[in-house]
């Protein structure tokens, strides 16, 4: 399902592969939906089973499908403080390993709500068949939550960034809050598509955040204890607009950035997918993922690091000297 397209714009390069700065548009979609539209996404961000043996410095392997020569040039600029300001994208793709399911797979949400005989299958996330039906949502949202599981190699390798200074600032897709597993801090990341780190009542507006968990963890619908009203995590469904937090830093951050890390997203929906395309053609831009995505790949100064994501996160982090401090990150969650 797709939302009106409305045009933001932002004072850095836009998509062309030439040299300058022009402005870049781009469609608002408030979905909580992840990046996977279309077949190829959904292939793309197949979920892995939380119960597959966890990755570790001595099972990586180095995908052929990497420029290592390119992937060191930029872990050694990392690691002498070459780069000083660091924006993250991401994607689905940096969950599943984790267990998370997709949406759009064979096996992910949307295939699962198909018994529930819903209109279709993102009625679910649109926010007027919530006020009437908010029971599927419940039924699931308990598999989409942070509860269950362990933040990635990927996610530590984010908040590692910022203990070293090095992160200006996350723009997440998901929805999960592994981000804030890790201890990352709420200033650093930007849920484009909310979290389930905080819930709020639909009608009155007000904070109900920890009965809203305990609904979750019993897959019972959640009211407001002060006007009877529905609670829903501050998830952005169909028909809601994007944080105001995304559109107020979004400029400045992509301005100040010398350095785009982008990790498991096919870059597909909007506005988020259209950041990278506003970093300047003079800035580096890396793609970690299983599959190319967006315009990434086509500028003299970008890096295509596919493969299995954890699998790419261990080799950098051991390329930049961090990975027993990767390793041994104490986080929440499982």
């Amino acid at each position: 399902m797709e939302e009106p397209e409305t045009e933001i714009r932002t004072g850095a390069a836009g998509n062309s592969e030439d040299e300058g700065d022009d402005d870049c548009s781009s469609s608002e979609s408030a979905l909580v939906d992840d990046d996977e539209k279309g077949s190829a996404s959904a292939e793309q961000e197949k979920p892995v089973s939380s119960k597959a043996a966890p990755r570790n410095a001595e099972s990586r392997r180095r995908s052929d499908d990497v420029d290592w020569k390119k992937v060191e040039d930029v872990c050694e600029k990392l690691k002498s403080n070459h780069f000083k300001s660091v924006v993250v994208v991401t994607g689905a793709g940096i969950s599943t390993a984790a267990g998370v399911p997709d949406f759009r797979s064979d096996d992910g949400i949307y295939k699962r709500l198909e018994k529930l005989n819903l209109p279709e299958p993102e009625s679910v996330f649109d926010i007027s068949y919530f006020r009437n039906d908010p029971v599927p949502f419940y039924s699931l949202a308990q598999e989409l939550s942070a509860f269950n599981y362990k933040p990635t190699f990927a996610h530590r390798l984010i908040k590692l960034l910022d203990d070293k200074g090095l992160l200006r600032r996350l723009y997440t897709q998901n929805i999960d809050g592994l981000d804030a597993a890790t201890g990352l801090s709420s200033d650093r990341i930007i849920e484009a598509h909310g979290s389930f780190s905080t819930a709020s009542c639909i009608d009155c507006g007000g904070s109900a955040t920890e009965q809203a968990k305990e609904a979750i963890r019993q897959a019972s619908v959640p009211y407001c204890t002060e006007c009877k009203g529905l609670v829903k995590p501050d998830i952005v469904f169909f028909g809601e607009a994007l944080p105001a937090k995304f559109y107020r830093n979004l400029e400045r951050d992509m301005e100040s950035a010398d350095l785009c890390l982008v990790i498991g997203t096919s870059l597909k929906v909007m506005p988020v997918a259209s950041l990278p395309d506003t970093m300047a053609h003079s800035k580096h831009r890396v793609l970690i993922n299983r599959e190319a995505a967006g315009s990434i790949g086509r500028r003299s100064r970008d890096v295509l690091a596919l493969g299995e994501i954890e699998d790419v996160v261990l080799e950098i982090a051991h390329l930049c000297g961090w990975l027993e401090e990767l390793e041994t990150m104490e986080v929440e969650g499982g």
